[in-house]
């Protein structure tokens, strides 16, 4: 798990390349490497985090027997080992995933990508050819970033901020904010909160030659979904996909260094914690974490102890305190470069701080389960023909977009819903795992864990568990009310029958009472820096008074928008402000 960065073109310097290197420096602690190529036109970065192959023979940048192509990569190759025996004739000189990748890429050029089991992005630089390739996985679990000069050179970067600290100006993109504070749509397509500054889509890949840089897509998780729903027998299917989901974590256990498992009080955890027991056996010790706030009406505490009672597991136990939100919030927002999901990212974080002070490098947990078995309640009632939103799935808008102003609400794009499937069901799946809610919460994961330097790997993102489970109709996802039909039987295998769940809650945190209550005076003076700051103008102030008043009086239960405005706030870093937000005066 790494950080890397690359400038291919003409126009660029030196220290443009080592700057991107040392803004990410949190993603890969443990060294850092830059290569020039000999013609000048190319040159690449990389911060490493060392989980397999600790040793300097997996450094990275990396060179190819020949030296013609050099790599840098950020993930994990899961089935590297697999792969290294099927390309036993490379000249090894690691034992690394990175140096399968190149001889993977080497034997089989692009197509390679097909055949890797893993979370990923990476640049390979072909000093023969002059040309640059570059990939991220099938999901996104890991970022990539770039920015088309004008000077003539093209930049790649795992984050934002280290393109900002190459010289990318940190100018606001007003169509991506405006869409986010109209509608709440963020992640969602490759344009982002900066202007000049794209995500290379997940699936996609991006190619140079001195030319644009050209974008294809190379995986499509609708192409891969048979037409017809799966003809087979219940249990011939949970058959397959609980043999896919022992072999995607037991592939996921795969590190030189310690692995722990995130849990909380739901299934998706329940089974996460069954499939260790069954492969690591009823001896596995790797700890456990989960996060709580105090509060009962959220914490899941009492659920993930049942499920450890009768295991060797320690449980490491983070607490997130209302007065710790300000100080996480701001270094958060730093680490994340564009606006994220609020409280509950905001506890996630402390589990990822609380793992590498013990030395867990690799965590797991349980993100894809919902989205493939259709899980959210909003599933049901879309089966049911109700009318489903795009924002976890409410039946009522979260964004406020009657308190901005109306040139800039007329910049708001909405989302264009990809429809691949007869169903409504599978079309609002697909939505979910491609277009709103996986995008989102990988990105928010992948930025929180990385500013701790841990490792987060997803084991039920495996592409395999996704194409079985879409594949199959909807009376195996949903019965009367209830998602997950089927994965309840599996689970049920793995757990037996007293398998215990949480109530399912579309909160986690208790981030509506902490805005109203301790968090009161902290989250007033943050809205009213959005109101004072550059972006104030985006705002119609009064309506903004008047909303802010609406929910302290506890007029509505959503917090979505304040959130939104406390964003806009973070951009700027916190400042005092000189006036109350329920005092000021539309101008």
């Amino acid at each position: 798990m790494c950080g890397i960065a690359g400038i291919v073109g003409a126009g660029w310097e030196r220290a443009q390349l080592d700057a991107m290197v040392v803004a990410q420096t949190h993603r890969g602690p443990d060294a850092h490497g830059v290569y020039l190529s000999p013609s000048a036109r190319a040159g690449l970065g990389h911060t490493r985090l060392s989980i397999i192959d600790l040793s300097p023979a997996g450094a990275q940048p990396m060179s190819s027997r020949d030296g013609t192509l050099q790599v840098v990569f950020n993930g994990e190759i899961y089935n590297y080992l697999e792969l290294r025996a099927e390309l036993s004739d490379y000249p090894y000189s690691s034992h690394s995933d990175t140096e399968v990748l190149l001889a993977a890429y080497e034997r089989w050029g692009p197509a390679c990508l097909d055949r890797l089991i893993g979370m990923f992005a990476f640049l390979i630089w072909d000093e023969r050819r002059a040309r640059l390739f570059a990939a991220r996985d099938r999901f996104g679990v890991k970022p990539l970033y770039y920015h088309v000069s004008p000077d003539g050179y093209l930049a790649l970067a795992s984050e934002i901020q280290a393109l900002h600290a190459a010289g990318v100006p940190r100018e606001p993109d007003p169509i991506a904010w405006a869409t986010y504070l109209a509608h709440g749509l963020y992640d969602h397509t490759p344009r982002t909160f900066w202007q000049g500054i794209a995500a290379l889509p997940a699936g996609c890949r991006l190619e140079w030659d001195g030319g644009a840089p050209v974008v294809t897509r190379w995986y499509d998780l609708a192409d891969r979904v048979p037409a017809v729903e799966d003809p087979r027998s219940e249990d011939a299917v949970a058959d397959e996909y609980l043999a896919l989901l022992r072999e995607s974590v037991a592939l996921r256990f795969r590190a030189d260094v310690p692995v722990g498992i995130n849990l909380s009080g739901g299934l998706d955890s329940s089974t996460l914690l069954g499939l260790v027991q069954a492969i690591q056996g009823e001896e596995s010790d790797v700890t456990a974490f989960t996060f709580i706030t105090g509060d009962p009406a959220y914490d899941e505490l009492p659920w993930v102890r049942h499920a450890l009672a009768r295991t060797h597991h320690p449980l490491a136990v983070c607490r997130l305190e209302s007065r710790d939100v300000p100080r996480l919030a701001a270094a958060i927002h730093a680490a994340q470069g564009e606006p994220f999901g609020g409280l509950p990212t905001i506890a996630y974080a402390t589990v990822f701080e609380r793992a590498r002070e013990e030395g867990t490098l690799v965590l797991l947990d349980g993100q894809g389960l919902d989205e493939q078995w259709a899980g959210y309640g909003y599933y049901a009632r879309a089966v049911r023909g109700e009318q489903v939103g795009i924002v976890q799935g409410t039946r009522n808008p979260v964004a406020r977009p009657d308190c901005l102003v109306p040139e800039f609400r007329r910049l708001a794009e909405p989302l264009e819903e990809r429809q691949p499937f007869s169903d409504a069901l599978r079309n609002l799946q697909y939505r979910d795992a491609v277009q709103t809610k996986m995008p989102r919460a990988l990105r928010f994961n992948d930025r929180i864990s990385m500013h701790s330097s841990v490792e987060l790997r997803e084991p039920f993102l495996d592409h395999r568990l996704f194409e079985l489970a879409l594949a199959q109709p909807a009376e195996r996802k949903i019965r009367g009310d209830t998602g997950k039909w089927l994965l309840r039987r599996i689970a049920g295998r793995l757990m037996g029958p007293e398998t215990v769940e949480a109530p399912k809650r579309a909160l986690q945190t208790p981030q509506r009472e902490w805005l109203r209550g301790p968090l009161r005076e902290w989250a007033d003076a943050m809205i009213c820096t959005a109101l004072e700051s550059t972006m104030g103008e985006w705002l119609d102030a009064a309506a903004v008074s008047a909303a802010w008043r609406h929910f302290l009086a506890g007029e509505t239960d959503n917090s979505f928008f304040v959130w939104q405005w406390i964003s806009m706030a973070l951009l700027h870093g916190e400042q005092s402000c000189s006036t109350p937000v329920q005092e000021v005066r539309c101008t």
